[in-house]
């Protein structure tokens, strides 16, 4: 009975790890990546973890802790608007939410319908957070939890803080949102599953073997998903960077927002940018940052994926050790 309490509480601590570490720890890197994935006057492209340590420090220092949590209340709107929309709108049409294991071309076509539906509904509020995560803290009003989707709502009705003649219409900016999200749920749901099957088979041969423990049997039950949905989650960035790189801007133009100076750790500049889409976008930034251009601000990646390696694995010591003594 104590082992059973002990792997129900364990399962619930792993989640919770899990989650604070892609959504609260996690938060710092994102910061810092969007930044550097906006400022197109940048001459620190900063693809290294050290030189994202160092102006970290430089921004904690001239601003303080909050310059690094900003918008992280958004962050989590914009991940309840997607998950509302998807159920409102799998509710009222016949699109599923899951594909099930028979599935044929159709099912998935209409799954990934369904999911571009929503990434089409998050999408302005998506704009919103992303402004209030870059946003310098050194002008920012003290806004809001709900600031977010004020804005959201402001930008589809067309009223709100006046944008300049720059700003790109939401119309414009539904290919290249839904073609990011969809192609980031596709490649991720891929992996997972791959990893998953081969940590499975490797988990029922070392059974077969009579090899496992009653320790490694608990481990087993959750630590192959929380391993398949960190391969799936870094897999994705990492392929789908340069993409980012080009949403971002595209979102951020004519919004009038002041981000920091990446290249200094202090001091602020305005977006000036003027792309007439995607297009023109992907070949400014060849043309005039190179092709490391589109990977500008990527250390941050390195040391958000290292932080959250570095919980899972102290999270299956310590529920290694709770079992051994329990067992």
């Amino acid at each position: 009975m104590k082992t059973e309490q002990l792997n129900r509480f364990a399962g619930f601590g792993i989640g919770l790890a899990s989650l604070f570490t892609e959504n609260v720890l996690a938060h710092p890197c994102i910061v810092l990546r969007r930044q550097c994935q906006v400022n197109y006057h940048a001459r620190h492209y900063h693809l290294t973890p050290f030189t994202v340590i160092n102006i970290m420090y430089s921004f904690n220092k001239t601003q303080g802790p909050r310059a690094l949590w900003k918008g992280m209340g958004s962050t989590f709107i914009v991940q309840g608007v997607t998950l509302g929309a998807e159920g409102i709108i799998s509710e009222f049409t016949p699109l599923p939410r899951e594909i099930s294991r028979k599935w044929n071309p159709k099912q998935i076509g209409e799954h990934l319908l369904l999911k571009s539906l929503t990434y089409m509904v998050a999408m302005p509020f998506y704009s919103a957070s992303l402004i209030e995560t870059v946003q310098s803290e050194i002008i920012r009003d003290n806004t809001g939890i709900l600031e977010c989707v004020k804005e959201g709502i402001g930008r589809v009705i067309g009223l709100g803080v006046p944008h300049s003649k720059r700003l790109l219409p939401l119309l414009s900016l539904i290919f290249p949102t839904v073609l990011h999200g969809v192609l980031h749920y596709i490649i991720s749901s891929v992996i997972q599953k791959f990893v998953l099957l081969i940590l499975k088979r490797k988990t029922y041969s070392s059974r077969l073997a009579e090899s496992t423990s009653p320790v490694q049997s608990m481990l087993d039950a959750y630590f192959p998903e929380l391993i398949a949905n960190f391969a799936a989650s870094l897999c994705s960035d990492v392929i789908l960077y340069p993409l980012e790189t080009v949403l971002h801007r595209l979102h951020i133009q004519g919004t009038r927002t002041i981000i920091d100076n990446t290249d200094l750790g202090y001091e602020v500049l305005p977006i000036n940018t003027q792309y007439e889409g995607m297009r023109d976008c992907i070949n400014t930034i060849r043309q005039e940052e190179g092709v490391l251009g589109f990977y500008k601000g990527f250390g941050a990646v390195i040391i958000q994926y290292t932080l959250h390696a570095a919980v899972l694995q102290i999270t299956r010591i310590i529920y290694s050790t709770l079992l051994q003594n329990s067992v």
